[in-house]
C-alpha cells in the first residue's frame, strides 16, 4: 500500500501525550526515564516488558512515547502495510539538523524515489569494484596496528574504517584531513542524543552542529570534480545517478545523501566489528574455525565470488548482530488513529520497537545470552521461527540499504585480521557497553593482537 502524502503541519513536532490509558509510567518530572535510557537501555526495556508486557508508555529525551516489544510488533511497524507509521516524523526531532534529508528521514514517494536511485551504488557490480579498494586498504591498515601489546580496538578500527570509507564512499585520499572528518562524525553522532538542543559553546549540540558544517564543507568542495569525472566510488555514482527521466540529484541532495550514508555505514560497521572482535576474543575456537575456512579458499586476497563460501563467517556476523544490533531501538510516529494490542493509539504518537530486546527473547532463541553462531545454521535455523525476530537491519521499505555492503566489508576485515593475528583480551574481561544511540564499548575495547 502506498503511504499517504504527509503534511508536517498536521503533525506537531512534539508527539501526542494523551497516553495515560496505556500501562506504564512517565518517570521523573520533566526528564522521565531519560537517565535510565541513556545509562542502560537494555535493562530499562527488559524492566518495562516484565512490568507491563509488549506495549507500555514512557518518557525519554523529553518525549512521551510507546515501547512496542517482540516480533509481532516489529512486523506491524516495519512492514507498515496499512501506511500507519512515519519514519520521517520519528527521526526529524533527533536528526533533522544533523542529517537533513537523509534516506531514513524520508517517507512515502520521496523515500521510494531517492532509494531507487541510490540502490545502484549498492548493487553487486558496484560492490565488486569496492573490493579493489578495500582489500589493500585493510591489509595495509592492519599491518600498521600494534602487535603484542594492548590497544583500544574501537578507536583504531574507527580510524581505519574512515580511511577505507574515504576512498570507497568519497573517492578521495583524506590524508591529514582524516582526524578532522573523524571528529566531525563523532560530534555529529553524539549530538543526536543531546538533552539540551541549544547552540551553546561547549555543549554536545553545539559541537554536533559544527561537525555537520565541517562535513558539508568537505563534501561540497568535491562535488564539481565528481560531476565532471566518472569514478567508481559511491560519491561519484550518486552525482551521476539519474531517475527514469534522466534527472540528477541536486548538489544539496548529493551532499545530504553522501553524508548520511557515510555516517550510517561508518558507525554501524564500527559497532559491529567491536562486537565481533569481543566475541571472538572470548571464544577462540571460533577464531580457529574462521581461519580454517579462509585456508580452504586458498587465496591471499578475496574476490567477490569467494565471499559466498564463507558460511562460518556469516554465522559469526549474524550472531554478533543478534547479540548487539548497532541500532538497538527503531522509532516511528503514527500517521492516524489506530488500535494496537487492544489499545487505542492516537495520531502523532511516538512509538519505538526494540531489535535488541527481541534478539534476547527466550521464546525464539535458546540460551540467548550465549554467543552461539550455530543457531543460524541450516540445521538449527533458530532465526526462522518468525520473519521479524532478527531485525538488526530493520525491515520493510526502510530496511538498511547497505546491508550487503556491511556483510562484505565485515568478511574482508575478518579475513585479513584472522589470517595474521590471534585476538586476546585480559583474563575475566567483560566488555562494558554504551547502549544508545548506537551500541559501542564503553571502554574502547582493550585487546591484544598476537601475530600468528
Amino acid at each position: 500500500m502506498n503511504s499517504p502524502s504527509i503534511d508536517q503541519a498536521d503533525f506537531p513536532r512534539r508527539p501526542n501525550r494523551s497516553l495515560s490509558h496505556i500501562p506504564g509510567t512517565s518517570g521523573l518530572p520533566v526528564f522521565g526515564q531519560t537517565f535510565s535510557f541513556l545509562r542502560n537501555y537494555k535493562a530499562l526495556t527488559e524492566l518495562r516488558f516484565k512490568k507491563y508486557g509488549k506495549i507500555s508508555r514512557g518518557n525519554t529525551l523529553f518525549q512521551h512515547s510507546l515501547t512496542l516489544l517482540g516480533p509481532e510488533a516489529n512486523e506491524i511497524v516495519l512492514k507498515n502495510s496499512e501506511a500507519q507509521f512515519s519514519s520521517m516524523l520519528a527521526w526529524n526531532p533527533l536528526l533533522d539538523r544533523l542529517f537533513p534529508n537523509g534516506l531514513m528521514l524520508k517517507d512515502a514517494e520521496a523515500h521510494r524515489y531517492d532509494r531507487k536511485i541510490l540502490q545502484g551504488a549498492f548493487k553487486k557490480s558496484a560492490i565488486e569494484g569496492y573490493l579493489d579498494t578495500m582489500n589493500p586498504q585493510l591489509e595495509r591498515g592492519l599491518a600498521a596496528w600494534p602487535k603484542g601489546q594492548e590497544f583500544h580496538f574501537q578507536h583504531t578500527v574507527k580510524q581505519l574504517l574512515l580511511e577505507v570509507a574515504a576512498e570507497v564512499f568519497l573517492g578521495v585520499e583524506m590524508g591529514p584531513e582524516a582526524s578532522g572528518v573523524n571528529q566531525a562524525f563523532v560530534d555529529t553522532m553524539l549530538a543526536s542524543m543531546a538533552v539540551v538542543k541549544l547552540p551553546i559553546p561547549g555543549t554536545l549540540w553545539h559541537r554536533g552542529l559544527r561537525g555537520r558544517q565541517h562535513l558539508e564543507d568537505f563534501v561540497m568542495a568535491h562535488i564539481d570534480t565528481k560531476r565532471r569525472e566518472q569514478g567508481r566510488d559511491i560519491f561519484s555514482q550518486i552525482c551521476h545517478a539519474t531517475d527514469e527521466d534522466g534527472n540528477h540529484f541536486s548538489d544539496e541532495a548529493v551532499r545530504d545523501h553522501i553524508i548520511f550514508l557515510l555516517f550510517a555505514a561508518h558507525d554501524t560497521t564500527t559497532s559491529t566489528l567491536c562486537s565481533i572482535i569481543f566475541a571472538l576474543a572470548k571464544n577462540p575456537e571460533w577464531q580457529q574455525r574462521l581461519r580454517e575456512e579462509y585456508k580452504a579458499v586458498g587465496k591471499t586476497q578475496l574476490e567477490y565470488d569467494d565471499l559466498g563460501q564463507l558460511e562460518d563467517s556469516k554465522l559469526v556476523f549474524k550472531e554478533a548482530l543478534r547479540m548487539y544490533p548497532p541500532v538497538p531501538a527503531i522509532p516511528r510516529r503514527t500517521l492516524k488513529d489506530m488500535e494496537l494490542f487492544g489499545y487505542q493509539i492516537p495520531k502523532n504518537t511516538a512509538v519505538a520497537i526494540s531489535p535488541l530486546f527481541t534478539h534476547y527473547m527466550e521464546e525464539y532463541w535458546s540460551e540467548p545470552t550465549k554467543f552461539d553462531p550455530e543457531r543460524f545454521s541450516k540445521a538449527r535455523a533458530e532465526d526462522k521461527k518468525h520473519f521479524f525476530q532478527w531485525v538488526p537491519f530493520g525491515g520493510g521499505a526502510h530496511k538498511c540499504l547497505g546491508l550487503n555492503f556491511a556483510e562484505v566489508q565485515t568478511k574482508l576485515f575478518l579475513f585479513h585480521l584472522l589470517t595474521r593475528y590471534q585476538i586476546q583480551v585480559k583474563e575475566g574481561y567483560d566488555m562494558p557497553r554504551s547502549w544508545v544511540p548506537l551500541i559501542f564499548p564503553a571502554d574502547g575495547l582493550p585487546v591484544t593482537f598476537k601475530p600468528l
